[in-house]
């Protein structure tokens, strides 16, 4: 039987904490959010073609998850450096935490294997992690459309 999704958590447990330097080098806390819902997306790499169509699909769409409510982070392996440029350049609002030695994906249970162009590489997975109030995760998007990722996250805040 294949597994929905890589991540070994599970909604309704609390979100596993973790800090790291967002696109300015200010540093971010996760417990920082505590009394606020949290749309933790995870995405491959910066500057690259799907990654780019997921975070311009949540920036057009950053009005209506702010006004649901929710403060977003994304969080990838690379560089301060590229997040900034990946930030600046689609005129991001909000915050890219650098994942650069894997710690806060391996947590979350997103890297691992999969299928990139025929062949298996190791990257991180295109997970989305709703975060409740009292830092528990209410949703977890395992199959995360790069076009559609602020309408999952609006039809489940409707449906829930």
């Amino acid at each position: 039987m294949k597994r929905e999704s890589i991540t070994h958590l599970k909604v309704g447990k609390k979100a596993p904490a973790f800090s790291g330097l967002d696109q300015d080098e200010n540093k971010f806390d996760l417990k920082s959010t505590l009394g606020k819902k949290v749309v933790l997306f995870f995405y491959p790499g910066d500057l690259t073609p799907t990654c780019t169509v997921e975070v311009c699909n949540l920036r057009d769409n950053f009005s209506q998850l702010k006004k649901a409510g929710y403060i977003l982070i994304g969080i990838s392996k690379g560089t301060v450096k590229n997040k900034k440029k990946f930030a600046e350049k689609h005129d991001l609002p909000f915050r890219l935490i650098n994942d650069p030695d894997l710690k806060i994906a391996n947590k979350y249970g997103v890297f691992g294997d999969k299928l990139f162009m025929g062949k298996t590489i190791q990257s991180i997975h295109r997970l989305t992690f709703i975060i409740d109030e009292e830092g528990k995760i209410a949703h977890i998007i395992h199959k995360v459309k790069s076009k559609e990722a602020a309408a999952q996250i609006l039809e489940w805040e409707k449906n829930k």
